[in-house]
């Protein structure tokens, strides 16, 4: 039970004391009394209950509530009236009743009242010590959370007002509070979204450019959970939040910052009621799942802050050749700062190199800079050491423009190594690799330098027949080998330029008519050199696996052969295996022919392809020109030229309906020189056939005998060969190993 500190005995008392003492001022204390304040203090346990200050109000003046007494704060009645005497608490605290109910002098208080100004007592016989530990750390880390609070508004402010992520991540690692990280990925997001698009940008830029190196990816996880969570809370303010938080999530994932099962697993915890379980399905159904995605979801908020690769590259080019002219380090370094691209700053590096090499008179100059910039800062150590691990690589390459290549790259190590601004030791070792095989003779160096000087003509001219003239002159023993070669530079310089190159490289790979073996060994080096390509190009993911779904869909290579270069990467997060699995994702997607053939504007000079509907008139047209006298040789080119090779079945499929339906020889030569051309495959033979099959029950309206025809042309199309054993006929229709479509 508890007792209140203070007594107050009956007013006609005279006595002032306390009852651990039994001290009593002059006044008339009745023998009754006496005999109560003695019992009290001998029941009283001195270490439970503190001693008892007992007011008693007499009419003496050393009375603190005597009528007489100066300064009192309330009236009192005149001397010598017989009024009570006032009851009021020495307590600070107010004894009225709470507005709520309980509380007030007297009471037990509210059940779940709590007194934040409690302290533990240490004569208390419950003391633990160490739970006064526990409420200290308790109170310190509330503190100091709450002072990371207000520095993490600061920060975020003052980066949405310089846009500068250097300054943010250092003033962000000094504050050495990284397991409040996640508050920060909760703040910047929450207060970008009630910013225009150019914060939001900037917002999931600075997430990128922190992830991993400043912020624990466990961190970023927490804090878009934070986001998810108080999507309910955001949308008072911000009406838009589902939408823009939906965004923030997809970009997050695009960006490989969040796994992409984030989305199931907080899906599992969020009530059906919900706003956070929007925020999730938007993401899901409304970003993620839309055709090219990824450079949809990089470009909505306009992508001021993630300049393509050209951009960046041409500028620094540009900064360069400046300062080789003027040789003034503050505005070269200037220009480096202003292309805010921390993270590509190996780049400079790289470039600076190359022309320190090719030009040996501004090679003094060319390495001034490097030091300038690494003591500055401008340029970390790591960046430095890349843009030189990356020459080390690529030093065979450059042998062949620049003699002794190897040599002179060892020199500027040297020369920077001594200046103290690079390591040399975590550099890997410019010693002669030792010959592989029949590709690091000379005739393969002379090989790769012909084929690059072709292949940057054929971007210019689009000369097919002539890119074919150029090979056909190369032809050696080793002609398996240089195909290979051929198809790698063929690609990788393509996807380091834009769409019309793309589309050009996979109309000449689809043209030339290489071996399927040698296309095959040609991407396996492609995605064995992806690493060192991901330098220059960080979406090689991406262009590798468009290649390889279009080179499936231009019959260049069977599906089949998708598994074998599968086999050459086992590892669950190598590069290969990404490629592969997004090339089959979008192989799988429905009208993939179609969406993959325009993925880079279709038709090789950047003219859109065309549509579905458009190519069926027309493969109607040309069948009907043909079967009224035209020539097979013409009917042959049309049909290439509708650059659609994927839609072949739609030849085979009208010109088979139009044979059984008005019994015309002529269209089944047609097919047979089609076939034997290699202009129609076996694949889209069997797909035409298989359609046709589908298509048996409505054609039997017009021609009673469609079914009988129809199993006749299937034995004469599997004796030509045009169809394998896999596509049998039966009473439930066909067995085809690759089904129909459309």
């Amino acid at each position: 039970m508890h007792f209140n500190s203070k007594a107050v005995l009956p007013s006609d008392c005279g006595v002032v004391g306390n009852f651990g003492g039994m001290e009593y001022s002059d006044g008339f204390v009745s023998k009754e009394h006496r005999e109560l304040a003695r019992s009290a203090s001998e029941s009283a346990d001195p270490l439970s209950v503190s001693q008892l200050q007992i007011s008693i109000h007499t009419k003496s003046a050393n009375s603190p509530r005597s009528p007489n007494r100066t300064g009192s704060s309330r009236g009192s009645p005149s001397k010598g009236s017989p009024g009570k005497c006032e009851r009021l608490s020495h307590s600070p605290k107010d004894g009225r009743p709470k507005k709520g109910g309980s509380g007030g002098k007297g009471t037990w208080g509210g059940l779940l009242d709590v007194d934040d100004s409690h302290s533990l007592d240490p004569n208390d016989p419950n003391f633990d010590s160490s739970e006064e530990c526990d409420h200290t750390t308790v109170r310190k880390s509330t503190t100091d959370f709450l002072e990371f609070k207000r520095n993490v508004t600061i920060i975020v402010e003052e980066y949405f007002a310089t846009d500068d992520i250097v300054s943010t991540a250092n003033e962000l690692r000094e504050l050495e509070m990284s397991g409040y990280h996640y508050y920060f990925v909760k703040k910047l997001v929450s207060m970008a979204m009630d910013r225009d698009d150019k914060e939001k940008e900037m917002a999931a830029v600075l997430l990128s450019a922190l992830y991993a190196d400043i912020i624990d990816p466990p961190q970023v996880y927490r804090g878009f959970c934070k986001l998810v969570e108080s999507a309910d809370d955001l949308i008072v303010d911000i009406p838009d939040t589902v939408d823009v938080l939906a965004l923030f999530i997809a970009r997050a994932v695009v960006d490989d910052m969040l796994p992409p099962a984030f989305l199931k697993k907080q899906m599992a915890s969020l009530p059906e009621d919900s706003k956070g379980l929007e925020v999730l399905k938007r993401a899901e159904k409304g970003y993620l799942s839309a055709p090219h995605h990824a450079e949809i979801i990089e470009r909505r908020w306009g992508g001021g802050m993630k300049k393509t690769v050209e951009d960046v590259k041409a500028k620094i080019d540009n900064l360069l050749q400046e300062y080789a002219v003027s040789s003034d380090k503050k505005e070269a370094c200037r220009c480096i700062k202003d292309l805010k691209v921390p993270f590509f700053h190996h780049e400079i590096v790289k470039r600076v190199l190359i022309m320190a090499m090719e030009r040996k008179q501004a090679e003094g100059r060319l390495l001034d800079l490097l030091k300038e910039a690494s003591e500055e800062g401008l340029i970390n150590s790591s960046q430095t050491s890349k843009g030189f691990g990356r020459m080390i690589d690529s030093v065979d390459d450059l042998s062949l423009d620049i003699p002794n290549a190897p040599r002179i790259l060892q020199s500027l190590i040297s020369k920077a190594a001594s200046e103290g601004w690079l390591c040399a030791s975590s550099l890997k070792s410019l010693a002669p690799t030792p010959v592989k095989g029949s590709l690091q003779d000379d005739s393969a160096k002379i090989f790769k330098l012909k084929a690059q000087y072709i292949i940057q003509e054929y971007f210019l001219s689009g000369d097919i027949s002539e890119v074919g003239g150029c090979l056909g002159s190369e032809n050696n023993a080793y002609s398996s080998e240089l195909n290979a070669i051929f198809i790698k530079r063929l690609v990788t310089l393509a996807m380091d330029r834009k769409n019309r190159e793309k589309e050009m490289a996979s109309v000449l790979l689809s043209s030339l008519c290489f071996p399927s073996d040698d296309v095959v060994n040609g991407f396996i080096m492609l995605i064995e050199s992806a690493d060192d390509t991901a330098l220059d190009n960080p979406v090689v993911v991406e262009d590798l696996a468009m290649f390889l779904a279009r080179a499936v869909v231009d019959e260049v290579l069977a599906p089949r052969q998708l598994e074998e270069i599968g086999t050459q990467f086992s590892g669950p997060e190598s590069i290969g295996r990404k490629v592969l699995q997004m090339a089959k994702s979008s192989l799988k997607a429905r009208l993939s022919g179609e969406r993959i053939l325009r993925c880079w504007g279709g038709g090789g000079t950047g003219s859109p392809g065309w549509d579905i509907e458009d190519v069926k008139d027309k493969v109607g047209r040309l069948l009907e020109e043909f079967e009224s006298g035209g020539d097979i040789g013409e009917a042959c080119r049309c049909i290439k030229e509708l650059s659609m090779p994927f839609f072949h079945h739609e030849v085979v499929k009208k010109a088979l309906v139009a044979i059984i339906e008005k019994k015309n020889g002529r269209l089944w030569r047609l097919l047979d020189q089609c076939f034997s051309s290699g202009l129609i495959t076996t694949y889209q033979m069997m797909k035409g056939f298989g359609r046709v099959a589908d298509s048996l029950d409505d054609l039997a309206l017009d021609v009673p005998d469609a079914e009988k025809q129809f199993t006749h042309y299937v034995e004469r199309a599997t004796l030509a060969g045009w169809l394998d054993s896999s596509f049998c006929l039966n009473k439930s229709g066909p067995s085809k190993e690759n089904g129909a479509c459309l």
